[in-house]
């Protein structure tokens, strides 16, 4: 009896050592998830919400930073926030529902429910809608073009269907390619209320957000609504900061208001099946060009992979804004991270808490080359000169400038600067932060130099060498003066003038009056657009092609005003 109890006491004693070594491991683990948001712990900044789940539980949340500066309400996991386009999977799901229900197609063409949409040749079905091979010009640039600040202005929802209708030409021939596009689940969202008789929130409410719990979670369709515990978004202005909310009303594509613990029973639904194992494996369908290829884009959600390890996720931004939940399904482990401050990353972030709590559970290890270690192929002045040049992206007209700076190509796209080493007679490299960096030169089929961009983002870039810039003098530049009117943009009339210093300048209702950067002959920028001038046989101007952001080729006709 005696030995007995001795070995329960050495049980016992052994089994709160190995509970307390459990606990200060992962007491440790919290103590470095807390350093990765330090930086905006405090009581002068905006912050972030943080849940991570695993095997169906909260193993840990929290609140960093404020909630609303001007209240000084301390951020905590149960604040609302605004979450972005990780609203596309609750849209997805409602779509599903109706397909599973008989309701509707996925091989349904868009026109048999958006009658108004232009005839565009080839149909566009829903299914190119879900995964973003539609097309379909983003309607959140042409409503900026045309005027629209989501921070001062209200457009309705027949406006943003209006310009959608409006449009023209495709960035792309439907399922030709894969190109991110609110516009196909705002559409979305139109199909869900047309075919149903109730709202987008309304059907969300009744078929997923109530069975599921989610009791401050909804589809924000009414900017005036007034929303407790919401935390307010916020952008930086100099050394502080200043209020970044939106007045919009379109849902669908976004527009979804949660909170992290909401979307723990959200995500806690694809392993419990609360709402049908049927509807949650259809949301993992990938989507397919018409060559056969498979997309990494699904129902709303990203299939890709980290480390070795599956993951299924989708990012968040809009306004002052910022959302990401991830999920490693074979681990039952999610990171959910929302943000009411525009320059925060909680993906990146997100990533960094993977890396702390799965270390033992990677397939791959993380190769990190320091930039300095990458050996340098010689190559010549002249054979680097030869490279140097202007070079246009052929989807969206974002330009690539290429010059020579201390014996290596630099590139400058928009305001990003990188250095660049050769790495290969046509192949240079650099790190940005923990990514690597990659420009490849060719030639297309027709000779013409191109250069291929991999590393900024999830997409690759293709740049096409433009033609040497000629000599524009004052005279020449006084040609492209005028007023320029875009059907597409709803009437929307740019105005381009010669300034004292002989700099094009285009102005727009009270928008500040940018400097067109000549790169190309008929060819300028600013700020992410491109202008593509227009000439008749004659060689006069008549009109000019605007692409930016996700939309591509907008026209304008060139117009009397007095």
């Amino acid at each position: 009896m005696l030995h007995l109890r001795f070995k329960r006491k050495i049980f016992t004693g052994m089994l709160i050592i190995f509970i307390a070594a459990g606990l200060t491991r992962g007491e440790e683990k919290t103590r470095e998830v807390d350093k990765l948001f330090a930086p905006w712990d405090k009581t002068t900044s905006p912050g972030a919400a943080l849940a991570i789940i695993k095997d169906g539980e909260i193993i840990y949340k929290r609140g960093y930073g404020m909630a609303k500066l001007e209240d000084d309400l301390v951020m905590t996991p149960s604040k609302i926030f605004d979450i972005g386009s990780v609203s596309k999977q609750f849209t997805a799901a409602c779509v599903a529902l109706l397909a599973l229900e008989g309701k509707l197609s996925l091989e349904d063409d868009v026109r048999q429910y958006i009658p108004e949409l232009p005839v565009y040749g080839r149909p566009i079905t829903l299914r190119h809608l879900l995964h973003h091979t539609s097309g379909l010009r983003d309607y959140n640039t042409l409503l900026s073009l045309a005027g629209f600040r989501p921070d001062s202005d209200c457009p309705t929802v027949e406006e943003a269907l209006e310009i959608i209708c409006r449009q023209k030409g495709l960035n792309h021939p439907p399922g030709e390619e894969y190109s991110y596009t609110n516009t196909g689940y705002f559409l979305l969202g139109q199909i869900v209320e047309r075919v149903s008789g109730k709202s987008l929130n309304q059907f969300a409410q009744e078929r997923i957000f109530q069975p599921l719990g989610m009791k401050n979670t909804f589809f924000q369709d009414n900017h005036h609504q007034i929303i407790k515990n919401r935390a307010s978004g916020y952008a930086p202005e100099g050394e502080n900061f200043r209020l970044e909310m939106s007045n919009w009303d379109e849902v669908g594509d976004g527009n979804v208001y949660t909170t992290v613990e909401d979307l723990y029973l959200w995500d806690q639904a694809f392993y419990n099946y609360k709402l049908g194992r049927e509807l949650m494996d259809m949301l993992h369908t990938q989507g397919k060009l018409n060559n056969g290829q498979t997309i990494d884009y699904a129902f709303g959600l990203v299939i890709g992979s980290y480390r070795g390890l599956r993951t299924v996720s989708h990012s968040g931004s809009w306004a002052g804004f910022r959302a990401s939940l991830i999920r490693f399904p074979e681990e039952k482990f999610s990171i959910i991270c929302l943000s009411n401050l525009s320059t925060f990353n909680p993906a990146a972030i997100s990533y960094k808490i993977a890396d702390i709590y799965l270390a033992d559970k990677f397939k791959e290890e993380i190769k990190k080359e320091k930039p300095q270690e990458i050996r340098a192929f010689p190559l010549s002045e002249r054979e680097l000169r030869e490279k140097c040049g202007n070079y246009k992206e052929i989807k969206f007209g974002l330009w690539l400038v290429l010059s020579l700076e201390k014996e290596k190509l630099k590139a400058q796209i928009g305001r990003q600067e990188l250095l660049l080493t050769p790495v290969s007679q046509n192949t240079f490299q650099t790190w940005l932060g923990e990514s690597p960096i990659t420009l490849e030169f060719s030639r297309d089929e027709k000779g013409q130099i191109k250069a291929q961009l991999t590393g900024l983002g999830r997409e690759k870039y293709v740049f096409l060498k433009a033609a040497p810039l000629p000599s524009l003098t004052p005279q020449a530049l006084k040609e492209y003066e005028g007023f320029y009117q875009s059907d597409e943009l709803l009437g929307a009339v740019y105005e381009i003038r010669l300034d004292k210093e002989n700099k094009l300048r285009i102005k727009f209702r009270n928008a500040p009056r940018e400097a067109l950067k000549p790169m190309a002959p008929d060819e300028f920028a600013v700020e992410g657009m491109n202008f593509s001038f227009l000439r008749a046989k004659n060689k006069k101007i008549t009109g000019l092609a605007l692409s930016a952001g996700r939309a591509a080729n907008i026209m304008f006709r060139k117009i009397e005003r007095r």
